[in-house]
């Protein structure tokens, strides 16, 4: 008796597997053993660069800690604002007009080539204020080696002495983004690095603009470091117009403005809170820094 043989036909869902799957090989083909790394984000592994621990280079390391700061801790009814990226011709003019109204110190992470560039739109403008490395060209430091670090973070700090005669000692790593190597690099020349606690949203307010200014004066704590930038996507002037609203607001609320470099003096000599603060208003996913 012959066997009976019964025939499956594939499913959809099998039928799509498998041309996805023969895309995915055609495309490895077209890109090559060389190309496909590059197409998946695989082209800075990890164990090339930042991401990887920092122990294999121990000669880098200078202190036995790096100092890593979000905000200050503090009971006195201070505030730092920052801004990162600049400078550049469209809004760091503004922004400068605007914190020179009101009296305001804040603390500027800039861009190597965008001083280089613009050099002339702040020279003589930042006596007030304190001025910050944000690497030379904004590339994810995180994802370089000790040695491309120390390169974008020197070439910066040399510009950044050159245009306000003084030598930075803050640095803001792009993205917000830390690996080892960026650790080992700031440790070596004498960085402390700075986050944030608080950040603008203009996404999220761009058809509230006042929204934003109630978000930042409602939120900000004392000791609060507060992200925002000078330059980038139309989106940032949500914030940036509003920048006197911001100001009057937190002044109504008792605050005082400060550099990072003054928050940290003054939270050193200033009474701490009682009990530490359970929850602090610190920033919840990616910003673009």
């Amino acid at each position: 008796m012959a066997a009976s043989v019964r025939i499956m036909r594939p499913s959809r869902r099998a039928v799509l597997r498998g041309g996805l799957l023969a895309l995915a090989g055609a495309g490895a083909g077209a890109l090559g053993a060389s190309g496909l790394p590059r197409w998946c984000g695989w082209d800075r592994p990890p164990l090339g660069g930042g991401y990887a621990a920092a122990a294999d280079t121990p000669a880098a390391a200078r202190h036995a800690d790096v100092t890593v700061r979000y905000y200050a801790e503090t009971s006195e009814p201070l505030v730092a604002f920052t801004f990162d990226d600049g400078p550049g011709p469209r809004w760091t003019p503004m922004v400068l007009d605007t914190l020179e109204a009101a009296g305001v110190p804040a603390t500027f992470f800039m861009v190597g080539r965008h001083l280089r560039e613009h050099a002339g739109l702040v020279r003589g403008r930042l006596g007030a204020h304190e001025v910050g490395n944000h690497s030379w060209s904004h590339d994810d430091l995180a994802t370089l080696d000790l040695a491309g670090v120390t390169d974008e973070l020197t070439r910066t700090h040399e510009v950044i002495h050159e245009v306000t005669g003084r030598a930075p000692g803050l640095m803001r790593p792009p993205y917000g983004h830390l690996g080892g190597s960026t650790l080992l690099a700031a440790d070596s020349l004498g960085y402390d690095i700075v986050l944030w606690s608080q950040q603008m949203r203009e996404r999220a307010f761009a058809a509230d603009p006042d929204a934003q200014v109630r978000a930042i004066v409602d939120a900000v704590r004392p000791g609060d470091i507060v992200l925002a930038h000078d330059v980038g996507a139309d989106r940032r002037l949500v914030a940036l117009r509003r920048l006197g609203a911001m100001i009057d607001g937190l002044r109504e609320r008792g605050f005082r403005f400060a550099t990072v470099s003054q928050l940290v003096a003054a939270a050193a000599v200033a009474p701490r809170p009682i009990a530490a603060d359970p929850v602090r208003a610190v920033s919840r996913g990616p910003a673009r820094s």
